[in-house]
């Protein structure tokens, strides 16, 4: 199941199997928002002298000299940023345009290269500017995976299908202004992503294999909106790499718009002694 890494090769996925391209005249809309329900959960922690070139990676240190990797970005309205909302089983519909599943390494973190400047940096109370690390994006099947290392160290990456922990490429990320990586064949029926850094490994990332381009991301308000979806009745997964999905179903109507929120419940939800993804859900936490 492994792919061999391509050095300076950039290309495009493969149309997704079993979707059919069609115009959508009046096509319904999907909008709503994603909040979290209760405080919100504890970082990861990962100690910093433990990985190679440490000392450039301080920049991201805490007081304690560890890395508090922050999984869950929340507005003061409770939207949470970072969850993919997708429709599932969408046979045919609007043009899906070919996903760029492009990565850069900065400030020793895997940024997807779509996320703006805006996300990227949030001031904090004191006016000052704070680096925060948006950590999901989407990935399609046959997937070309490249990364531009913008840090001056050495980095490695690692995919990995995250129900199986099946590693499906490895490839080194020297400093280069050229993107590095290769195709990830994708596990059928497998939906899960990780990619980290094989030398620093709070250098994470997720993602979520769709086949069809019904699919959003929420920005930092949690808000989503998903267009020009064909009539019917529709399956819709809201799913966060560190939560229970919430599945909803929908009926759409030619040119209607439909309100559809999910909650996701922070009970439960503490710090993570090891992780094990298994049929779309997350556990590990205690």
């Amino acid at each position: 199941m492994c792919a061999l890494a391509a050095v300076g090769w950039v290309g495009l996925p493969l149309p997704s199997l079993g979707y059919e391209e069609i115009a959508v005249a009046r096509g319904g809309m999907l909008v709503g928002t994603v909040t979290l329900n209760g405080p919100v959960p504890p970082s990861a922690v990962f100690r910093l002298g433990l990985s190679p070139f440490s000392k450039f990676c301080e920049k991201i240190a805490n007081e304690d000299g560890n890395v508090a990797l922050e999984e869950y970005h929340v507005g003061p309205e409770g939207g949470m940023q970072d969850t993919i909302v997708a429709v599932q089983q969408v046979p045919r519909g609007k043009r899906f345009e070919p996903i760029e599943a492009k990565f850069f390494a900065t400030d020793c973190m895997f940024h997807p290269a779509e996320v703006s400047h805006h996300e990227m940096y949030q001031p904090d109370r004191d006016g000052a500017v704070r680096h925060i690390h948006p950590l999901v994006t989407v990935f399609q099947e046959r997937q070309p995976i490249s990364v531009v290392n913008k840090d001056p160290i050495f980095h490695n990456g690692q995919v990995f299908q995250q129900e199986s922990g099946h590693v499906l490429l490895n490839f080194p990320i020297p400093v280069s202004d050229q993107p590095i990586g290769g195709i990830a064949r994708f596990e059928r029926g497998k939906k899960m992503v990780k990619m980290i850094c094989g030398m620093h490994e709070y250098m994470q990332t997720y993602g979520l294999v769709v086949d069809n381009p019904y699919y959003a991301k929420t920005k930092k308000d949690g808000r989503f909106a998903i267009d020009h979806l064909p009539s019917g009745r529709y399956q819709v997964l809201a799913w966060h790499p560190h939560f229970q999905p919430i599945v909803q179903e929908v009926t759409v109507s030619e040119g209607e718009s439909v309100t559809l929120d999910f909650v996701f419940q922070s009970k439960g939800v503490g710090p993570r002694v090891f992780e094990l993804q298994e049929g779309l859900r997350s556990i590990g936490s205690q």
